[in-house]
């Protein structure tokens, strides 16, 4: 075997987010673990593979390997395996991984390679792999989170501590069921695992579900540290700005905040090449091509797909029209800008070419959409936009399209909404107008209350205001956190390029409580 090549990329610091030039070896021990939970990356060469398959010791222990292959010629099925002991090995796994692998090279220029999706191994020293068709210059990327440790190892003996005390992310806005517990991303990050950038915002019109084509034999404890291991993988050997995922889930029904941005707001993520901006993402952690998810995972997913396609005033059932992007399309089953309808709560499978989330879950799909439509039965619809400046403009509520351009001092109206699907009109909503703060680049997200307004009979609403002088955009969107009996709802941000200030600034004291809206079925 080659010796490993060292190259920009072949070790990073996750907490630092910078490449260095040689290995990082954080300290060992649980108190390095804790309090430095840093992320090495490095490259080893595998050389020629094909059907008789390889076995490779690695130089240093991973936590997590993936397999990268050249672009030429088809497609290879490539699997993988890990040694687990002296004498034993783990199953065989995909190591394409979806949509048989992502593309690696230079921005703007053709690909130079694949990578797959990763594979955690919780600290191994060995793998054997193996390919369908004769491929050269195969590579793997292998992450350690543990420090040479190994992370099965590190997590059995911090134990039950590893794995309790988690905090919860906030805000809660009970919509639908209510707002299930998310585990926030500083309980896994730790300080550690910073998104490059800040995080983009589009809009959820329906919601993706995955799997991660992890070994589902993995314990509470390891959970964090899988997540710091995929955000590195992610980040630093696809490229991306972040963790792929808005979500994550694991086997014990916790869910975990994945991608920076807000649990509440549309963060746009990296896990569905061409839909990425009208979606939302959740991944469960393992392997569900021949196995179920557990059945904590499953209620836990759907309470999940309920407040979150509900807060966004998304029904449970039903299709929705989606453009691909084509900036994501080489992934897609069809081609850029194509109109393709989509179930509101879809496998990946559904958009792109890959058999994510595997077949046993995505069986399960139409069993979890009956349920989220349970969990959801009446979610309200909040909108929000700013009318034209010009005479006899549409009454609140009617939501005309939004006219962000004009000159400093100009007087504006806000308008929008607050009603049910099937369009029945929630009266006396009080509705909070906030502008989104973003700090450390998506880690500390807060939305400012900037002024209030009362739903009038037709569910209407509007806001007078002044576009200022001076300052960058803003970025708006309208809550209603629910009241009587009715689930929270968020508007669709509403970005500006002026900031506005509202004149008068009207905060209503006390408001009657929404009215009930007459009976009617659940939109589909």
């Amino acid at each position: 075997m080659s010796a490993p090549r060292l190259t920009r990329r072949s070790v990073i610091a996750a907490g630092a987010g910078a490449v260095a030039a040689g290995l990082l070896r954080p300290a060992g021990g649980l108190a390095a673990l804790a309090s430095a939970p840093h992320a090495s990356l490095s490259e080893q060469r595998v050389g020629p593979l094909g059907p008789a398959g390889v076995t490779v010791e690695l130089t240093r222990a991973a936590d997590l390997i993936g397999v990268q292959w050249p672009t030429a010629g088809a497609a290879p099925g490539i699997e993988l395996r890990f040694r687990v002991g002296p004498r034993s090995w783990s199953r065989w796994v995909s190591a394409a991984g979806c949509c048989g692998g992502h593309r690696q090279g230079p921005a703007g220029q053709p690909a130079q390679a694949l990578v797959g999706d990763p594979v955690w191994t919780g600290g191994t020293t060995a793998v054997q792999l193996r390919a369908s068709a004769a491929l050269s210059g195969v590579r793997l990327w292998l992450v350690d989170v543990s420090g040479g440790m190994g992370a099965r190892r590190s997590a059995a003996t911090l134990g039950a501590f590893a794995a309790a005390g988690l905090p919860a992310a906030t805000p809660v806005l009970n919509a639908g069921a209510g707002q299930p517990r998310v585990i926030a991303r500083r309980a896994w990050a730790k300080g550690a695992a910073r998104p490059r950038v800040a995080p983009g915002y589009g809009a959820v019109q329906m919601a993706f579900v995955h799997h991660t084509e992890n070994p589902n034999g993995y314990s509470a404890a390891e959970v964090p540290a899988m997540l710091r291991a995929i955000y590195a993988y992610h980040r630093f050997v696809h490229g991306w700005n972040d963790i792929g995922y808005n979500f994550v889930v694991d086997l014990y029904g916790r869910i975990f905040e994945a991608r920076a941005g807000g649990i509440d707001e549309p963060v746009v993520g990296a896990h569905a090449g061409g839909y990425n901006l009208v979606s939302t993402g959740v991944a469960v952690l393992g392997s569900f091509s021949g196995t179920p998810i557990s059945p904590a995972a499953r209620a836990s997913l759907a309470r999940l797909l309920a407040w979150k396609l509900a807060l966004h005033g998304v029904p449970a059932q039903g299709r929705v029209t989606v453009r691909v992007n084509p900036a994501g399309a080489s992934y897609s089953r069809f081609p850029a800008n194509a109109r393709v309808p989509l179930a509101r709560i879809a496998g990946h499978r559904d958009a792109d070419s890959t058999d994510c989330p595997g077949n046993v879950l995505y069986g399960e799909l139409a069993a979890i959409r009956r349920s989220v439509r349970r969990l959801a039965a009446r979610p309200l619809r909040a909108t929000l936009a700013l009318a034209p400046p010009t005479p006899g403009a549409p009454l609140a509520g009617a939501a005309p399209p939004a006219s962000p351009a004009a000159p400093p001092g100009e007087a504006r109206t806000l308008v929008g909404a607050v009603r049910m699907l099937d369009g029945t009109p929630v009266a006396g909503a009080r509705v909070v107008l906030q502008a989104r703060t973003v700090s450390r680049r998506g880690e500390v997200v807060a939305e400012r209350p900037i002024g209030e307004a009362v739903s009038d009979a037709a569910g209407g609403w509007s806001l007078a205001a002044i576009v200022s002088p001076s300052g960058r955009g803003m970025s708006l969107r309208a809550l209603f956190a629910g009241s009587s009996g009715l689930g929270a709802a968020v508007s669709e941000p509403l970005d500006l390029p002026a900031p506005l200030a509202i004149s008068p600034p009207q905060a209503p004291a006390s408001a009657p409580p929404p009215s009930p809206p007459a009976a009617a079925p659940p939109a589909s």
